[in-house]
């Protein structure tokens, strides 16, 4: 088990590949959109993407297989198999009862997805462990200004605690997410990935395999 580097008020946590494995279903739907113009989606493509902006990835999706369709008709087109995939998302191992775990010993946990709320919704509304959250900001929050890697996300989620960044934890699983809490001022735990390249999350104060390393 490792050893927490100290208890703090509150812990904010990343959605995707940090507390549910959706990383394989984005992948699945943006293949889906791909089949139709013979390409695949490729791994160095992902890794490059993961954790950011939405309408950016997109963009550089478009812009990476030349597709005759704007990023926006992209998202529209992927959003049609999301729908579908994100309510079976898997759990990543042990985060459950991590969160339970957290709360018990009297931490608040938050989260800070890059993903917009009706997503979000989508994916953690049915969860039991939903309640636990004291905080959620999503991507398409009014009052964020700018995505991963930018620190606003974390900041906005810390503000909304009412705790100080840096006495916050933040769990990432992606070099853009590491940087935006790393960016805030927050101790990072990194929930390792087969979706990251080497070196992605080396900025992350530890990285873990999963949540069980934890208790």
């Amino acid at each position: 088990m490792k050893e927490l580097p100290f208890k703090p008020p509150a812990m904010i946590f990343d959605l995707d590949g940090t507390l549910l494995d959706t990383e394989p279903l984005y992948s699945e739907a943006a293949q889906a959109v791909l089949d139709p113009y013979g390409y695949v989606f490729s791994r160095e493509l992902k890794r490059r993407i993961i954790g950011g902006d939405s309408l950016k990835g997109a963009k550089m999706t478009v812009e990476e297989y030349d597709l005759p369709i704007s990023a926006e008709e992209f998202l529209t087109r992927r959003k049609i198999h999301l729908d579908k995939l994100f309510p079976t998302a898997a759990e990543i191992e042990g985060a459950g009862e991590f969160l339970t775990y957290i709360s018990k010993k009297g931490v608040a946990p938050g989260l800070a997805t890059s993903s917009n709320m009706l997503h979000c919704d989508m994916k953690i509304g049915h969860r039991t462990w939903r309640p636990l959250l004291r905080t959620v900001v999503c991507g398409d929050d009014p009052e964020l200004k700018r995505s991963k890697p930018e620190p606003d996300i974390f900041l906005l989620c810390a503000a909304r605690m009412s705790v100080d960044p840096a006495e916050t934890i933040a769990f990432e699983d992606s070099k853009n997410g590491v940087l935006a809490a790393k960016a805030a001022g927050m101790t990072v735990i990194a929930i390792s990935s087969p979706y990251i390249g080497p070196g992605d999350l080396d900025q992350a104060d530890i990285v873990v395999d999963n949540f069980r390393e934890l208790m």
